[in-house]
C-alpha cells in the first residue's frame, strides 16, 4: 500500500530529527577526528621519510665499503709493481711500471676523499634523521593526547549514538529510496544538515525566508512535497505560532 504525502512527510521529518539529534553528538567532537586523521597522516608522512633516510645511510656505508675495498686493491697492486719494478730489464719498463704506481697512488688519494666526502654526508643525514625523530615523537604525542580526548568524548556519548543508529536505520527503511536521495544531496549541500524544516512564524525554518501564505496554506493540505522556492528544502508542515498566556493577558488589560 502507497504511503500518502502526510505519511512520506512525518517519515522523512522524524529522519530528519534522529539525524540532527545525531550532527550534534557529532558537533561536540568539534575538529577531533580530523585533527586525529591529519596527525595520522603527518607521522606517516615521516615514517616515510625516516625510512629514506636510513635507505640512504646504507647505500653511502655501501658506498664507503667500496671505496676501502678499492684502495685494498690498490695496495695490492702497488706492492706488486714495486716487487716487479726490482726486476726490470730496461728504462721503458720502469717508467710503464711508475706510471702504474703513480695511477693507483691516485686511485688511493681519489677514495680516500670519497670516503671523507661520503662521511660527511652520512653525518649530515643522521643529523636530519634525529631531527624527523623528535618531531615525530613530539607529533605522537600531540597524536596520543588527541585519541584520548576523543576517546573519552566518544565514550560518553556511544550508548545514545548507537541508539540513534538503530533508530535511524528502523526510521530509514519507512522512506521511499528516491525521497531518500534527494533528501541526502539536500543534507550534503546544507551547511546545517537540515534538509527537511517546518515553516516558523512565516520563513523557512533552514534559510528564514518568507514563505507565501497561500503556499502555506498548501503545505498545511499536505497533498503533496513542497520545497523552499530559496534553499530547496523540503517543507514538512507549519508551525502555528501559540501566543503566551502573559501576553494575552497583557492585551485584556491594555483593552481594559
Amino acid at each position: 500500500m502507497e504511503s500518502t504525502v502526510a505519511q512520506k512527510l512525518e517519515a522523512i521529518y522524524n529522519l530528519q530529527l534522529i539525524d540532527s539529534r545525531l550532527d550534534a553528538i557529532i558537533k561536540v567532537r568539534g575538529a577531533l577526528p580530523e585533527e586525529v586523521q591529519d596527525l595520522e597522516d603527518e607521522i606517516a608522512g615521516y615514517e616515510t621519510r625516516l625510512e629514506k633516510f636510513k635507505r640512504d645511510i646504507e647505500v653511502f656505508e655501501e658506498d664507503i665499503k667500496r671505496y676501502k675495498e678499492n684502495i685494498k686493491e690498490s695496495e695490492k697492486l702497488i706492492k706488486k709493481y714495486q716487487d716487479q719494478q726490482m726486476n726490470v730489464r730496461n728504462n721503458r719498463e720502469y717508467d710503464a711500471i711508475t706510471k702504474e704506481l703513480e695511477l693507483q697512488d691516485l686511485e688511493i688519494q681519489v677514495s680516500k676523499k670519497k670516503i671523507a666526502e661520503t662521511g660527511v654526508k652520512i653525518d649530515a643525514k643522521k643529523a636530519d634523521l634525529e631531527e624527523l625523530y623528535n618531531l615525530m615523537k613530539d607529533r605522537q604525542k600531540d597524536l596520543d593526547l588527541k585519541k584520548d580526548e576523543l576517546s573519552t568524548i566518544v565514550s560518553e556519548s556511544e550508548s545514545e549514538e548507537s541508539k540513534l543508529q538503530a533508530e535511524r536505520e528502523k526510521a530509514s527503511k519507512k522512506v521511499e529510496e528516491r525521497l531518500i536521495k534527494s533528501y541526502s544531496k539536500i543534507r550534503t549541500n546544507a551547511k546545517n544538515g537540515l534538509a527537511v524544516v517546518m515553516v516558523k512564524r512565516g520563513a523557512c525554518g533552514g534559510c528564514f525566508n518568507t514563505v507565501p501564505p497561500q503556499r502555506q496554506a498548501d503545505i498545511r493540505e499536505k497533498k503533496k512535497l513542497i520545497v523552499c522556492e530559496h534553499c530547496g528544502r523540503i517543507l514538512a508542515g507549519v508551525e502555528d505560532e501559540v501566543e503566551d498566556d502573559t501576553v494575552k493577558a497583557k492585551r485584556r488589560t491594555s483593552k481594559a
